[in-house]
């Protein structure tokens, strides 16, 4: 048991851990179901091989943890997997034009608003809220929708949401309230009515309008009798129709109709085709009846006034019966008479009827028939009930038809076939039209005609390729010579001689348009391709007709300075014949001129010579001089080296020197110990002179000079001072120079015998010629010799071949076509026409000349062209009535007369009075006129008179009278009551009026005109600004109006005008800046080496009126211009030259050996250097310092025997680079050796190489590039610029460039370049155009205007284009004529008391100055020739229907006018939201018992452009007791209800606490209890109002009062009515309340109180300077007489003046202390005595003037001390 119980527990232990293994690996299943998620990447790019839905694209797919890391995919569910590829749309380009984005409209605003979700308690600007919009992919053609992703491809998805702002309510704005109307009744209760507008409608939210209307009843009495409770009232006139009768009916009609029984049968038959002819009228033209109708004249409906007449029974049968008769015996004739005829008669007749039918004006284009129209009369009572019409019967019935014009709609043809198109050639689209005619015009008011043509673009049709279009292109001529005078400013003096100018200029030519080559047949290509033709025709900017150009300057000819003159020489060497020859000097061509080097001078000059030679040899050098016979010293020789040379110097073979003399040995000495030492002989000096004459020879000297004295015994003494120098002479050839000179080369002369084939001769060149020249040999300074005197192998050539230049005809492009005819309407006549021809070539080399006409005119017979369409009126047809069915019943219906409707035709005319399509002149020509009006037959008892005649002319103004008359006609000519001329006058009379005209200027002056005689022409039409006549003096313009004597404008040719005034005037010429000529250049900066030159002008005279400006002046001195260009000076132009050493000065002398210290001295000297070598002596500043040479030397004077050695030698050039270590010597040689036992010195130096000391490094230095240099005779253009090059040592010294070329430095730059100088270019314009049309076709403001424009825009300083390109001037003033509404008429229902009736209103002709002021009124016929046009609207409308009230109706207002148009805004910034404009109709009632069935009012708003910001603000009243009046009113002075925010009204009623209950008291603003006007405040201890007392009044009389002197002051009892003012005492009262109501002074009481204080001082201290302060008294300055007395001049601000307070005793005491002082006085100075003349008096007289005593002062003050006075002023 125990084992079965263990047993027992051991497998409930396992199960219970399987169980719990298996739901800890359920529960980790789940939570790593959850754990592991799929997750996805974006769509990939759709891909594919076809476009559209064929495509797939994919996607990355992977497992990742909640955490975020990515595992393995077999931990995630393999069912839940996505996809990773998917089917999509590929989009291809092609897709752009299949998809698009469609974009519905915005949602409206919704608000974004906070957690509160309530709108701002108060809104200023608005609130902010988001507005939605749906947005989708869609195909084009029928809006499917597509994938986003297929219009995303191309353009970004618009926005779904936006920003908006919901803008604040706008509450309705009203106007104030009209006055009340009078009492809707005159007796009983009425009512009374006010009305307002609405001037904004409500937006927003805003709130609604209120009551427009404001009732209140009146009683103006009792009625005396019934009042009338009944009232006639007509309706609208119904549709016109026309009654369908039947035959019988008719007949019955013309049987019954009285005519036919007082007339018989002709009138029976009238009457029958009267009848026909108002119930089917035949076609006959009408357009739009219903505006025709409404420009009718304005005339009233007459009544049917005739009797009604009731015929017995029997007089009616019989008159039947009579009828009957007369009718059938008719009818037997019309049979005969058709019997008679036959059948082709009658079809014939029938035909022409048709015919005639049919070529009625306008007859088949409408169908136009009379009707007739009837209204309703009905009987209402006062509460708008309709009552049986009996109860109105003591009212005459109105008229309930009329005749009318049945309404018929436009019906058109069918579309016409498409026209040709405009263009039948390749090229750019034409046009082309249908069209379709009306077979139907509107009439009676019916649909208007739709349009009647259509246009559409096309290009050519057809199976070949159509040809190209005509085109026409620009072409120019050749351009003209290019002139440098066009770009000369005006103080140019090349301006007066403009021969051989060049440079830059300026070149034009003319532009006209051709036919294309491409467009003409070949063979008239070459003829029609240079005809002109009209310009417009060339599309295009056409070419410019001036450019710039460039002359080439000529280059002179620069030349070397001379070579030395060479060696006796023969002409030629190879010719050794002859015994004479020559000695030649050459110089070399360093500038090319322009034409060849024959334009140089001579380059060669010759000197006869004897012995001529053409090879010598030359000496090198002398070698050591060698003893003779192989001593130590002694005499000896030096033996030469030479060279064979030829005579330009350069060596040649040793042979062909044989001839020449072999240069012998030369003697010398080598001097012994104990002889005298001598230097070696120097250099033989340059000769002297080039030449030699009677006054001049050529020497040349050397010298020597003693180094060492001979000892005292045998030794060789010293030669004198006098052998130490050697002359010789030199150039003994005398001064005979000759050289070849050459003349100009001739005209170039065909020469035949030379054959033009040569392949180097010029294309430009027809044949080869010769030319010659003078060339003759001349001696320097003398002339003309024979030639053998000059070498004949230099002699020039005299002849040279040529190239002759083609000759050049002119060449002229054919004559353009003849110009057109005028295209304004005239009626033929002569006329004249232009055309011209261009030169295409001009001609050169001779050729055929142009001719002087190139244009020409002619008279010719002009066409009749009249464009343009206008209406032609036909007569008006017979008075058609209401047919005689309809008004049978009508009172007075047996008499055929009253109201009716006439018809009239109207066709269309060509302005010269052809034929033409109606739709012509609905196209082209003003509004149809009416084609009905209303007409009135008359009654048989009215009488019928003619219209008024003309009245007749007046003999002249103001002087008799004008007569018009008039006729009875007909029956009334018999009639008793026709013949009242009272009731029906025949005349009229009328004074003539008084034409009085004055002529008045008006308007501005014009611009001032050139006159067109005056003005020069440019080159080829072209102006240059200020070089043709654009200045001077012309003429300006003032237009001149004409007014009548009613200050109405008329033509000015009633004032005998000429339309305008003018005076002269000028139009300054304009003035270029001058400047002074250049000065000279100065002298080069530096003397060696690169350095600068300036040259400068100065400012003469600025620029004005538009002259040209002034170049760019010197930024330190603003009046000057300055040119630097880089130069260079020869380092060698200036050497030191020294003379020999002089002998030795011994200091301290040995006598017996002659030896020691000494010192030797020599000249030094700056010279000109020269090819010939130094010339002249100069200035030794010219020579470089540093490099001269000492004149003078310290030296040991050796002693005999010593060893003596010659002057040191030049010091060796130091290696380079300069390092510091290397060396450089120089040597001596010895020249007498030593004796025994002695020994030579050194004859060697060396000295360390030191840098910038005596070791320099050499470098180029290249200068900045000059200004562009021109040639003198040029103005701009082509120029060069040039740098200098400069060799430089190491410490900065410029050196001779040798010093660098010797180191064989790289040049590598360009010392000249080319460049240019910008042109000063004139602007140059055009020909002013013609005269524009007139701006306005009348009034004052009418200008003309014509205009130029810029050719060639200035350039560089040229002249600037002026400012006026437009130039005006006024028009003939011209009355302004138009037609004006009056105002409506009064609304009349005739024939009844309410209902439908009509207002009239008429157009006015007025007359204006075409202001804006209001017209005057004249005579209609003056606007006789304007369509009748009121304010820009052809429909004119005369007439229209209204509503007359019935007594007790309730009814609405007419439409108020359009308000003014109204922008949403805020502060004055628009919202965005547009503008509205408003108008309303308000609600009028007339009795109080029918308020209830008034309508609603109404209101309409439309939007408006142009719209104003109005601002809304309260304004009050001041306050009246507790209450104050508070109001809205606008930004523009309009008081108005609404509009206002009601949260910022000011209070309008105020309390106090506690209430103010004192009488005359009141509650202020402040809140607290005030007194009335004229009472002041008593406040208890607390503060509190306790009463109001009186105040004292203080009464001011006036001038009317007696007792204007006298003040009194009364008591003042506001509570007693104002007592009746005395006869002459007008007076005012002033009350003064110095306590507020809080009980504390007011303000104003300090402000008294401060003034009087002030007031006070004031006396106070006027009273003290009345009495010291206007009397100065001062002490005298000193007692000295020089400080004298001084008087101030009369015009000083400080004058002598005498207190008038001062005292007799002063002046006493003042005398008598002048007295004993003689030096002090005070007088009053002589008026005409200044400071000067007083002093300038002698001593006695101004003693004597002193001792006078002074006036006596009217006031006097006691002064204790003598003093002056002076008023200070």
């Amino acid at each position: 048991m125990g084992v079965l119980k263990r047993g027992a527990l051991l497998w409930s232990f396992l199960a219970l851990l399987f169980l719990s293994i298996w739901e800890l690996d359920a529960q980790a299943a789940v939570a790593m179901k959850a754990t592991y998620i799929w997750q996805t990447g974006a769509w990939g790019r759709c891909m594919g091989s076809e476009c559209g839905p064929g495509g797939s694209q994919s996607r990355a797919v992977w497992c990742a943890h909640s955490e975020g890391w990515t595992t393995l995919q077999t931990n995630c569910n393999q069912t839940q997997r996505p996809d990773n590829r998917q089917k999509c749309f590929r989009v291809c380009d092609g897709h752009k034009e299949l998809y698009d984005w469609h974009v519905g409209a915005w949602t409206p605003c919704l608000a974004v608003r906070g957690a509160g979700g309530r709108p701002p308690a108060l809104c200023a600007r608005g609130e902010e809220g988001v507005q939605s919009r749906e947005v989708g992919c869609v195909h084009k053609v029928d809006g499917r929708p597509a994938e986003d992703a297929i219009c995303e491809y191309f353009e970004p998805k618009p926005r779904l949401e936006q920003a908006c702002l919901i803008p604040c309510p706008r509450d309705c704005v009203l106007s104030e309230f009209s006055p009340w109307t009078p009492c809707s009744k005159t007796c009983g209760m009425g009512l009374q009515n006010r009305i307002r507008a609405v001037l904004a409608p409500p937006l927003f939210d805003g709130a609604a309008c209120s009551n427009l209307t404001e009732f209140q009843t009146c009683q103006p009495g009792p009625c005396q009798g019934e009042e009338s409770l009944y009232s006639l009232r007509v309706g609208s006139w119904g549709p016109c129709s026309v009654p369908v009768v039947s035959r019988q009916a008719r007949q019955a009609d013309g049987e019954s109709h009285p005519a036919a029984k007082k007339g018989g049968k002709k009138q029976a038959a009238r009457l029958g085709k009267r009848r026909r002819e108002g119930l089917q009228r035949p076609k006959e033209d009408h357009i739009q009846g219903d505006q025709l109708a409404d420009k009718a004249p304005a005339r009233k409906w007459g009544k049917v006034t005739a009797k009604a007449h009731r015929a017995p029974e029997r007089q009616r049968k019989a008159k039947n019966k009579e009828k009957r008769e007369k009718k059938k015996i008719t009818r037997e004739r019309l049979r005969e008479k058709a019997k008679a005829k036959d059948p082709e008669t009658r079809e014939l007749i029938k035909k022409r009827r048709h015919r005639n039918r049919q070529n009625r004006p306008g007859g088949k284009f409408w169908d136009l028939q009379i009707g007739y129209q009837t209204r309703e009369v009905s009987c209402v009572h006062k509460s708008g009930a309709v009552e049986a019409l009996s109860l109105c019967s003591h009212q005459s019935l109105p008229v309930t038809f009329q005749a009318c014009v049945v309404t018929k709609d436009c019906n058109v043809t069918q579309w016409s076939q498409w026209s040709a198109c405009s263009k039948d050639c390749a090229g750019p689209e034409g046009q082309r039209t249908r069209a379709r005619k009306v077979s139907q015009f509107s009439v009676g008011g019916g649909a208007r005609c739709p349009e009647l043509e259509e246009k559409q673009p096309c290009n050519p049709q057809g199976e070949t390729l159509p040809p190209p279009c005509i085109a026409y292109t620009w072409k120019s001529t050749e351009w003209s010579e290019c002139r440098v005078d066009a770009l000369l400013s005006q103080q140019d003096r090349r301006r007066g001689n403009q021969t051989g100018l060049c440079g830059g200029g300026i070149q034009s030519r003319e532009v006209y348009c051709v036919l294309a080559a491409g467009d003409t047949p070949s063979h008239l290509a070459s003829k029609e391709a240079l005809r002109p033709v009209n310009s417009d025709l060339c599309v295009g900017t056409p070419p410019n007709t001036t450019q710039l150009c460039h002359i080439n300057c000529p280059v002179e000819c620069r030349l070397s300075s001379w070579s030395a003159w060479g060696p006796c020489t023969y002409e030629k060497c190879q010719d050794q014949s002859a015994k004479k020859g020559f000695k030649m000097r050459k110089r070399q061509i360093v500038n090319h001129p322009t034409g060849g080097t024959g334009n140089c001078p001579h380059l060669v000059e010759a000197i006869p010579c004897e012995e001529p030679r053409c090879y010598e040899w030359l000496v090198l050098k002398l070698e050591e001089c060698v003893p003779d016979n192989d001593r130590e010293c002694g005499a000896g020789t030096r033996n030469p080296q030479v060279q064979c040379v030829n005579t330009d110097g350069q060596r040649a073979e040793t042979q062909l020197c044989r001839d020449a003399i072999l240069p012998m040995p030369v003697i010398c000495e080598v001097p012994c110990p104990k002889d005298c030492a001598l230097s070696t002989w120097t250099q033989w000096s340059l000769c002297s002179h080039t030449c030699s004459g009677k006054s001049t020879e050529g020497k040349q000297s050397r010298a020597r000079s003693i180094l060492a004295y001979n000892a005292g015994e045998g030794g060789i003494q010293c030669p004198n001072i006098s052998s130490l120098q050697e002359v010789r002479s030199c150039n003994q050839h005398p001064c005979t120079v000759y050289h070849w000179q050459t003349g100009l080369w001739g005209q170039c002369i065909e020469d035949s015998s030379i054959p033009a084939t040569n392949a180097s001769i010029d294309r430009s060149s027809c044949s080869v010629g010769m030319q010659t020249r003078k060339v003759i040999c001349v001696r320097v300074n003398v002339g003309q010799v024979p030639p053998k005197k000059c070498p004949e192998s230099l002699r020039p050539d005299t002849v040279r071949p040529c190239f002759l230049p083609c000759k050049r005809d002119c060449l002229l492009s054919p004559y353009s076509d003849w110009s057109p005819y005028p295209s304004t309407c005239q009626k033929g006549g002569k006329t004249k026409q232009y055309r011209k021809r261009v030169i295409i070539q001009f001609p050169a080399n001779g050729g055929q000349e142009c001719p002087e006409v190139l244009t020409q005119e002619r008279e010719s017979d002009a066409p009749s062209v009249c464009p343009g369409y206008r209406w032609k009126t036909h007569k008006w047809r017979r008075c058609q009535m209401v047919p005689w069915s309809v008004r049978q019943d009508s009172p007075g219906a047996q008499e055929t007369c009253g109201s009716g409707l006439q018809v009239r035709a109207v066709s269309c005319r060509r302005q010269d009075g052809g034929q033409a399509d109606i739709e012509a002149c609905l196209k082209f020509s003003r509004s149809m006129p009416p084609l009905t009006q209303l007409c009135q037959l008359p009654c048989q008892e009215d009488c019928q008179l003619s219209n008024w005649s003309k009245f007749s002319p007046c003999t002249a103004d103001c002087v008799g009278v004008r007569v018009r008359k008039r006729t009875l006609v007909g029956k009334s000519k018999k009639r008793e009551q026709c013949r009242n001329h009272q009731m029906y006058p025949l005349s009229e009379t009328q004074y003539c009026p008084c034409n009085k005209y004055n002529a008045q200027p008006v308007g501005n002056w014009s611009d001032c005109i050139l006159s067109e005689s005056g003005r020069a022409e440019g080159q080829l039409g072209v102006k240059v600004q200020g070089d043709s006549k654009e200045c001077g003096q012309g003429y300006r313009y003032q237009a001149m109006a004409c007014y009548d004597q009613d200050n109405r404008i008329v033509e000015t040719s009633r004032c005998n005008s000429h339309g305008h005034i003018e005076e002269a005037c000028i139009i300054p010429c304009p003035s270029d800046c001058k400047l002074s000529e250049w000065s000279n250049w100065s002298r080069c900066s530096k003397s060696c080496g690169s350095g600068v030159k300036v040259r400068s002008k100065w400012l003469r005279e600025k620029p004005y009126n538009g002259g040209r400006p002034c170049p760019k002046l010197d930024h330190v001195n603003q009046a000057q211009v300055y040119e630097v260009v880089p130069c260079v000076s020869d380092c060698g132009q200036y050497i030191w030259v020294v003379e020999p050493w002089s002998g030795w000065k011994v200091s301290s002398v040995d006598l017996k050996s002659n030896c020691g210290e000494g010192v030797q001295t020599r000249k030094v000297r700056c010279m000109l250097n020269t090819v010939d070598g130094p010339s002249e002596q100069v200035e030794d500043y010219l020579c470089d310092p540093e490099e001269m040479p000492v004149g003078a030397r310290n030296s040991q004077l050796p002693c005999p025997e010593d060893c003596v050695l010659s002057d040191w030698g030049a010091w060796s050039p130091c290696p380079l680079p300069c390092d510091g270590n290397s060396t450089r010597e120089r040597r001596a040689s010895p020249i007498r050796q030593p004796g025994k036992d002695k020994e030579c010195p050194l004859s060697t130096q060396a000295e360390f190489c030191k840098l910038n000391s005596n070791c320099f490094h050499y470098s180029y230095n290249i200068t900045d590039w000059s200004t562009c240099q021109l040639s003198d005779r040029a103005v701009c253009g082509n120029g060069i610029k040039t740098r200098m090059l400069d060799c430089v040592r190491s410490d900065g010294k410029s050196v001779d460039l040798k010093f660098c070329q010797e180191l064989g430095l790289e040049r590598k730059w360009q010392m000249n370049a080319s460049c240019v100088v910008e042109c000063p270019v004139n602007c140059q314009l055009s020909e002013w155009s013609a005269w524009s049309d007139c701006t306005r076709t009348c009034g004052l403001r009418g200008k003309l205007w014509r205009r130029r424009t810029v050719i060639q825009a200035p350039q560089g300083d040229g002249r600037p284009c002026p400012s006026q390109m437009q130039q005006w001037k006024p028009c003939l003033v011209k009355p302004c004529y138009s037609w004006r509404y009056s105002g409506w008429s009064e609304c009349k229902s005739e024939g009844a008391r309410c209902g439908e009736g009509l207002r009239f209103r008429n157009i006015s002709c007025l007359v204006s100055d075409g202001s804006h002021l209001p017209g005057s009124p004249v005579d209609d016929e003056l606007c006789g020739d304007q369509e009748p046009v009121v304010e820009g609207d052809t429909h004119v409308v005369l007439q229209e229907s209204c509503t007359v009230p019935c007594p007790g109706e309730c009814y609405l207002t007419d439409w108020t006018l359009w308000s003014l148009c109204q922008l949403s805004c805020v502060g004055g910034d628009d919202l965005g939201f547009g503008s509205v404009q408003v108008r309303s109709r308000a609600v009028v009632a007339q009795d109080p018992e029918n308020l209830l069935q008034c309508p609603e009012q109404e209101l309409e708003a439309r939007p408006c452009t142009e719209g104003q910001c109005f601002q809304y603000t309260w304004r009050a009243a001041p306050w009246r007791g507790s209450s104050r009046h508070v109001w809205c009113q606008r930004s523009d002075g309009l008081n108005v209800t609404g509009g206002c925010p009601s949260a910022a009204k000011p209070p309008a009623e105020r309390s106090c606490d506690p209430p103010c209950t004192e009488p005359r008291s009141f509650c202020t603003e402040s809140g607290v209890c005030g007194c009335e006007e004229g009472y002041t405040e008593v406040m208890t201890s607390d503060g509190l109002l306790d009463q109001c007392t009186v105040i004292p009044v203080l009464e001011i009389p006036t001038g009317g009062d007696n007792k204007a002197g006298v003040k009194t002051i009364v008591a003042f009892n506001p509570t007693r009515p104002p007592a009746v003012s005395l006869p002459g005492r007008v007076g005012r009262t002033w009350f003064l309340q110095p306590f507020g109501p809080d009980g504390k002074l007011k303000t104003w009481v300090y402000g008294v109180a401060a003034g009087v204080f002030v007031l006070l001082v004031f006396i106070m201290s006027m009273t003290y300077l009345a009495c010291r302060g206007f009397c100065l008294c001062r002490e005298p300055k000193s007692k000295s007489p020089a400080d004298g007395v001084y008087w101030l001049d009369p015009n000083s601000y400080t004058v002598p003046y005498i207190c008038p307070s001062c005292q007799n005793l002063e002046q006493q005491e003042l005398w008598q202390h002048q007295k004993q002082q003689q030096q002090y006085a005070v007088q009053q100075p002589p008026q005409a005595t200044s400071q000067l003349q007083l002093q300038a008096q002698p001593q006695p007289q101004l003693q004597a003037q002193q001792q006078q005593p002074p006036p006596p002062p009217p006031h006097s003050l006691h002064c204790s001390t003598p003093h002056f006075e002076t008023l200070i002023t």
